[in-house]
């Protein structure tokens, strides 16, 4: 199972929740039929909107919100056997060998989206924030191979 958000409340009535989500490949995993596992239980989406910064989701067979409220504040899942994204998820990089240029640079500890792109957090001797841009990202395998400007990250 991989996580991809929170269920952090209800949406009136009819039984419609609000997920909270940074998952890279929303559109793919978000559309009616699909299906989400919330607390081991799967889930078939029956209707989806965004509303703000939520996914709005409602499942077949809960009609009510009186249905739904035991999902309230748990975490969402997906059966990544179920989907086929293009390239690596996010969740499958962390943890990898970081170089730049064949020298060790650290493991990437995170990807975060600050908005206006995603950015890798490497835990070296120190922490380097780097743009998740081609420019930069040269290969993504076993290892991460970048490609940095100099002076980019401190060098001796």
């Amino acid at each position: 199972m991989l996580y991809i958000g929170d269920l952090v409340n209800t949406h009136g009535i009819k039984g419609e929740t609000r997920i909270i989500s940074n998952f890279k490949y929303k559109d793919i995993v978000f559309k009616p039929n699909n299906n989400l596992y919330i607390n081991n239980e799967k889930l078939k989406i029956k209707t989806y909107r965004k509303h703000k910064n939520y996914d709005m989701v409602t499942f077949e067979n809960y009609n009510n919100i009186n249905d739904v409220l035991k999902f309230k504040g748990n975490k969402v899942y997906i059966n990544k056997e179920e989907f086929k994204f293009n390239g690596p998820l996010n969740e499958e990089l962390i943890g990898k060998k970081v170089y730049n240029n064949d020298k060790y640079i650290g493991i990437l500890k995170d990807i975060i989206n600050n908005g206006g792109g995603e950015i890798l957090v490497v835990k070296g001797e120190k922490e380097y924030l780097i743009p998740y841009v081609d420019e930069f990202v040269k290969e993504v395998n076993e290892n991460i191979k970048l490609n940095l400007i100099k002076g980019f990250i401190d060098e001796d």
